[in-house]
């Protein structure tokens, strides 16, 4: 099986854009161990829904809390994420929420790690076989008033890891909140071993802002003809 980087395709020729941000959020974390203020971008759970969770409003807006705080709101909120799902400093939650405007493709990075597709490649996808696509509508004000695109924020759960090989070596993570603070090496390689076999499409676990598709993805994407989004091959060991 091969895999690949999930990258932008900005010469496709879309002026669509989106200003948007997540719903619901658990804050940053102040770490009394490591001295750090942090929080992870890249993790959302789109699909999740605190609407009806009795202390939503604790969630609403982004900020930085003490680390034990933050413990605190995490546990609150583990019970309405997926089963087993990371949850560090920053994690979103729920739809985007803003505005929207131009042509889109089938599919849309918002940022690199916020990948949008159109509602009919994702059901086209899914009845091609494709694992692991669930996502949740945006609720996105479109200045045009025809043709509106009926997007899908994806849920990529992380999973998979980079091999060691092509990492330097990192500091030893804080012992109190966990923090790493590894760079991203310029050339990726996938440790094989840790590499999901249940999904064709996932965020890695130790870098969550790269995403990842299946040669199984890459091919369904390629022989449908959807656009906006290019396969760079990631090598394994």
């Amino acid at each position: 099986m091969r895999f690949y980087e999930l990258r932008e395709n900005r010469a496709s020729g879309y002026t669509g854009d989106i200003s948007a941000a997540s719903k619901w959020f658990l804050p940053g974390a102040k770490c009394p161990g490591c001295g750090a203020t942090w929080a992870n971008a890249a993790v959302a759970y789109p699909c999740v829904d605190l609407s009806r969770h009795p202390q939503q409003a604790a969630f609403v807006v982004p900020r930085a809390e003490p680390l034990h705080e933050f413990e605190r709101l995490r546990e609150l909120i583990r019970p309405w994420a997926p089963e087993g799902a990371p949850l560090p400093p920053g994690t979103r939650f729920g739809p985007l929420v803003g505005n929207a405007w131009g042509r889109f493709g089938s599919f849309f990075f918002q940022n690199p790690w916020t990948l949008l597709v159109r509602r009919e490649a994702m059901e086209t996808l899914q009845q091609a076989g494709l694992r692991g696509l669930a996502g949740h509508q945006p609720q996105l004000s479109f200045r045009q008033k025809k043709e509106l695109p009926d997007l899908m924020e994806l849920q990529l759960m992380p999973y998979g890891l980079l091999h060691a090989d092509c990492l330097r070596q990192p500091p030893a993570p804080c012992p109190r909140c966990g923090r790493e603070g590894s760079e991203l090496p310029e050339q990726l390689i996938l440790k094989a071993a840790s590499l999901p076999p249940h999904t064709d499409v996932f965020r890695l676990a130790d870098f969550e802002s790269v995403l990842v598709g299946t040669e199984h993805f890459k091919e369904a994407v390629q022989r449908l003809g959807m656009d906006g989004i290019l396969f760079h091959e990631l090598p394994l060991r």
